[in-house]
């Protein structure tokens, strides 16, 4: 591996699970352990850990913090009470979609913790300085190391290492705790569609509760999950990936993110251009896709009607675990994006019939 690429301080943890490393987003990844299938319906049917240290941690504070954030983000900072937290976007000054991102309320009107994407992190910095209102914006990225905990037992899991139940703490929830007298914080967030926490820890501790995890998880049936699985989870249930379903092009409606687009909290970066493309109507639209032929989509394949016509192109295309058969999310010329619309995926010179459905593309 190039030396440049950067490590968590789950490096060695990994190795000792014998992850098989590749690089991602400049870091040094395991993409799988034992397998990405079997990793994925570990997590959709026990608990899975995932290593994502590599995300990105950026503070806003100070009396300016809300202002700031209000405007450089497109959802309503200003209503999150203390210990809360919500999904929102980064926009730019063409209304396009710098990152995805989720905000916590650390203290109300004081201090908020903004997690970003790990391929982002310089760049969202960047854009905050740039258009800083006023804020204290620091950076704390590198003191920070993450840990997913994602299944339908993840709670009996961390009932036993942090003492935290599934009645303590409500979805999209922060709570500050410890952890063998450090201080973590646990959020009722997470990437899968499973149910679960986001533990942010300092580097120092996290190798020890990883360990722990897994140890005091044993009979739980909980594994170390790679980012294979972490891709095909997120795509069942059609959540968005920067660089694939969001772009610093891509309109937050043609996404269907206009749920976190608040137009009435006031000015904020690219509102006049979301508006615009709000009121002219959409071209395309993202939905989700499961085959009917035989055959697995892509990132960047194209979509055709019957006829030949081309009308759209995959952003995320995988084989399903758990429906069996191939899935996806595309761009899709607007008209056509009705529940079972037949479309034809042209995977490697081979026309194979798909169909638009409602998304999560798995039942739960």
């Amino acid at each position: 591996m190039s030396s440049e690429l950067q490590r968590t301080f789950l490096y060695k943890n990994h190795l000792n699970a014998k992850g098989r490393m590749v690089p991602f987003a400049g870091w040094e990844m395991p993409v799988q352990y034992i397998g990405l299938k079997e990793e994925h319906v570990n997590v959709r049917t026990n608990v899975g850990l995932f290593d994502v240290s590599h995300m990105g941690e950026i503070f806003f504070r100070g009396p300016k913090a809300v202002e700031a954030l209000e405007f450089m983000t497109t959802n309503a900072v200003a209503k999150l009470e203390e210990g809360k937290a919500h999904y929102s976007l980064i926009p730019n000054e063409h209304g396009g979609i710098v990152d995805d991102i989720i905000v916590y309320c650390l203290k109300k009107n004081q201090e908020y913790l903004v997690c970003v994407n790990a391929s982002n992190i310089e760049k969202d910095f960047a854009h905050f300085l740039k258009y800083n209102r006023g804020a204290d914006i620091k950076n704390e990225s590198a003191d920070w190391s993450q840990i997913a905990v994602q299944g339908p037992k993840a709670f009996s899991l961390l009932e036993r290492v942090v003492g935290i139940k599934d009645s303590d703490i409500a979805s999209f929830e922060i709570k500050k705790l410890k952890y063998k007298s450090k201080d973590i914080l646990v959020a009722r967030t997470g990437y899968t569609g499973e149910d679960g926490v986001e533990i942010f820890i300092e580097n120092a501790s996290v190798s020890d509760l990883w360990d722990e995890l897994l140890e005091k998880g044993s009979d739980l049936s909980v594994m170390p999950i790679g980012l294979g699985a972490r891709d095909t989870l997120r795509t069942e249930v059609k959540f968005p990936l920067y660089g694939h379903e969001i772009t610093d092009e891509t309109s937050p409606y043609e996404a269907l993110l206009g749920w976190v687009v608040k137009l009435d909290k006031g000015d904020f970066l690219g509102k006049g251009h979301m508006e615009r493309v709000k009121q002219a109507g959409l071209s395309q639209k993202l939905v989700g896709l499961v085959m009917e032929d035989k055959g697995i989509p892509r990132d960047g394949y194209e979509l055709f009607l019957e006829n030949g016509e081309k009308i759209g192109k995959v952003t995320s295309g995988t084989m399903s675990p758990t429906l069996g058969i191939g899935i996806a999310l595309a761009y899709v010329q607007s008209k056509y994006t009705e529940i079972g619309t037949p479309l034809w995926i042209d995977i490697r010179g081979r026309k194979a019939k798909a169909k638009v459905v409602k998304a999560p593309l798995i039942k739960k």
